[in-house]
C-alpha cells in the first residue's frame, strides 16, 4: 500500500495530525528549520542581489535523511507546516532539499488541527506561496544585515556577544527614551476638593468639585484651595441637574497574537515568550486521556479578529444553551482591522467551544489551563451581548460659581460579563433619589494635594501595544524580541515593569549616535 508523507515542524503536531489522518499517511517532523543562513558568516551575497547562501542547520542531516527516505517510499508529499511566512519558508526549504521530479510535493494549510480541517486541507492541496517565502526571506536578510553588520560595532565599544537588531533595538530605544522622560520629569502640584452633602432625608452624597466659573478647576496650591472652600461654605448648595442614562459596554474582539500576549501578561503575569510557548502546545495538541492528542486552539500567530461561520454558529448556540438568550448578541459584530494587519487567518479561538476548561483541567498543567480558559472566555464573550449599566450623574451648585458632581453606576444586564467577568464590572455606589432644585446641606469639605506623575515605565504588555501601534515588527516576533533584550542584559524586569540597565542605556546611546536612521520609529 502506497503511503502519503505529511511533514510538519514538531513531533507534538505530528502526533495530533496522525490521529486524524489514520492509515495510509506517514507523519514526520522536521523539528523546525532544516536550512538557514550560516552562523559564522554573513551568508548574503551583497554584490548579487542580496542572494542568501543557505546551509543545513547543525544536527539536521539525520532528519533530512529520514525525510528523503520516507519521501522515496511515498506517492505524494504534503507539507503541512504552519500557515504563516515562517511556516511557508520551512515548507519551501524542505521541498528544495527533499523534492525530486518523481514525487509530487504539495502544500496543505489549516487554521486548526481538527479532523474536519485536515480533511478539507487534504482535499485542496496547493503550491507553495512563493510570495510568502520571499517576504520571509526579505525579513531574514534585513535582520541579518542589521544584526551582523552593526553588532560588531557594539563589540568594539563594549564586549563581544552583544547584539543589535532591526526590531529589538527599537524596543530598547522606546524603553530607554521612556526612562529619560521619567528622569527629567518635573512634577506639578495641583489640588482637588471633595464635599459631603446631606439631603433633606439625611442621605449622604459625596461629590467632587467639577467646575469653577463654568470651567474645569485648576487649583495649583493650598491657598487657592482654601479660598474656594471658604467661598463654598458661604453658599446654599442645591441639586442643579440629575441625569440617569443607560450605558453599553461592548466586549473585546477575540484574541489576535498581540492582544493574547498583552492580556496574558496583565491577567496571568505571563511573559510574551511563555504565552507563545503555551499557546503552541495548545495548538499542536495536548493528551486528553482516551481522546489522545487534541489541538485545543486555532493557530496562534494571527493579526485577524475574523472567525469562521461555523465557529460563530457553534459559539452562539453554546451561549444560548448555557447562558440564556439574553446573553447572545443580536447580530454579528465586525471589528476594525489594525493598520498593519494581513488578515490572513482566523482569530485565536478554541477549536471546540463546548470543551469547557473545567472539564479538561485534569489533563492540563496549571499554565495550559490558565491560557486555554482565557482564550475560551474571550472568544465566547466576543459573541455575547453588551453589558448594560445604568448611570446617574448629579450636579450640585454651590452659589453661582461652583459645581460639584456625584456619579453612580449599577449593572442592569451582565451580557458578556456573565462569561468573562473583570474588575471593571464593579458597581459604583448608587445615589439617593434627588430632585432638581432640592436644597442640600454641606456637612464636610476637604482639599487633597496631588502631584502630576511621569509617564509609566513599560510592561511587556504595554511595550507590545506600543510596537504594534507604531507598526514596528510583527506580533509573532514580539516574544523573541522581549526575550532577547532581557537575555542580553539591556533590560531588567521587576514586578512586571521593564527597566533599562546601565548597559542597555549605553548601547542605545551608541546606536543612536552612529545609526540614527536605521532605528527610526514611524
Amino acid at each position: 500500500m502506497e503511503q502519503v508523507l505529511v511533514v510538519v515542524e514538531s513531533p507534538a503536531k505530528a502526533r495530533t495530525i496522525k490521529k486524524y489522518l489514520g492509515d495510509g499517511y506517514k507523519v514526520k517532523a522536521s523539528v523546525g528549520h532544516i536550512r538557514d543562513l550560516p552562523e559564522k558568516s554573513l551568508g548574503i551575497d551583497i554584490e548579487n542581489d542580496f542572494e542568501p547562501k543557505y546551509i543545513v542547520v547543525k544536527g539536521k542531516r539525520k532528519v533530512i535523511k529520514e525525510l528523503k527516505d520516507e519521501a522515496s517510499k511515498s506517492s505524494m508529499v504534503y507539507l503541512a507546516t504552519d500557515m504563516d511566512r515562517e511556516g511557508e519558508a520551512i515548507a519551501w526549504h524542505i521541498k528544495e532539499i527533499v523534492g525530486n521530479s518523481r514525487i509530487p510535493i504539495k502544500r496543505i494549510i489549516f487554521n486548526e488541527i481538527t479532523k474536519k480541517a485536515l480533511e478539507e486541507a487534504v482535499k485542496s492541496p496547493m503550491d507553495i506561496d512563493i510570495n510568502k517565502v520571499n517576504a520571509q526571506q526579505a525579513r531574514r536578510i534585513l535582520d541579518r544585515l542589521v544584526g551582523y553588520l552593526i553588532s560588531p560595532v557594539l563589540w568594539k565599544f563594549f564586549y563581544k556577544g552583544l547584539s543589535a537588531g532591526r526590531v529589538q533595538s527599537v524596543g530598547l530605544r522606546l524603553i530607554c527614551e521612556r526612562e529619560e522622560e521619567i528622569r527629567h520629569f518635573v512634577p506639578s502640584e495641583y489640588w482637588t476638593i471633595e464635599a459631603l452633602f446631606n439631603s433633606a432625608k439625611g442621605e449622604e452624597i459625596v461629590a467632587k468639585l467639577s467646575k469653577v466659573d463654568g470651567k474645569k478647576p485648576d487649583i495649583k496650591d493650598e491657598k487657592s484651595a482654601g479660598e474656594i472652600i471658604e467661598a463654598v461654605k458661604k453658599t446654599t448648595p442645591g441639586v442643579k441637574s440629575v441625569a440617569i442614562k443607560e450605558k453599553l459596554r461592548n466586549p473585546q474582539p477575540p484574541f489576535i497574537t498581540s492582544t493574547m500576549q498583552r492580556e496574558a501578561a496583565n491577567r496571568l503575569g505571563f511573559s510574551a515568550k511563555k504565552t507563545m510557548l503555551i499557546a503552541q502546545q495548545l495548538y499542536e495538541g495536548v493528551e486528553l486521556g482516551n481522546e489522545g492528542s487534541v489541538g485545543l486552539i486555532s493557530y496562534m500567530r494571527t493579526d485577524s479578529t475574523r472567525i469562521s461561520d461555523e465557529a460563530f454558529q457553534r459559539g452562539t448556540e453554546f451561549l444560548r444553551s448555557n447562558y440564556g438568550e439574553d446573553v447572545v448578541n443580536k447580530g454579528r459584530r465586525s471589528y476594525k482591522k489594525t493598520k498593519m494587519a494581513q488578515d490572513a487567518h482566523e482569530a485565536i479561538r478554541p477549536t471546540d467551544c463546548t470543551r469547557r476548561p473545567e472539564e479538561i483541567r485534569r489533563f492540563l498543567n496549571k499554565d495550559q489551563y490558565a491560557l486555554y480558559n482565557l482564550i475560551w472566555m474571550r472568544f465566547l464573550a466576543s459573541l455575547a451581548a453588551p453589558a448594560v449599566y445604568e448611570t446617574i450623574e448629579v450636579d450640585i451648585s454651590a452659589g453661582e460659581r461652583f459645581t460639584f458632581r456625584a456619579n453612580g453606576r449599577r449593572l442592569k444586564k451582565k451580557g458578556f460579563l456573565a462569561v468573562f467577568p473583570d474588575s471593571r464590572a464593579q458597581d459604583l455606589e448608587w445615589l439617593p433619589e434627588l430632585k432638581i432644585g432640592e436644597a442640600l446641606t454641606l456637612k464636610k469639605i476637604d482639599p487633597t494635594q496631588h502631584f502630576t506623575e511621569p509617564p509609566p515605565r513599560y510592561t511587556e504588555a504595554s511595550l507590545i501595544k506600543e510596537l504594534e501601534e507604531k507598526g514596528v515588527g510583527r506580533p509573532s516576533t514580539y516574544a523573541s524580541i522581549l526575550s532577547i533584550i532581557q537575555t542580553r542584559g539591556y533590560v531588567e524586569k521587576q514586578k512586571q515593569t521593564l527597566y533599562p540597565t546601565e548597559l542597555g542605556e549605553k548601547v542605545w546611546k551608541t546606536l543612536e549616535m552612529l545609526f540614527t536612521d536605521i532605528f527610526e520609529i514611524g
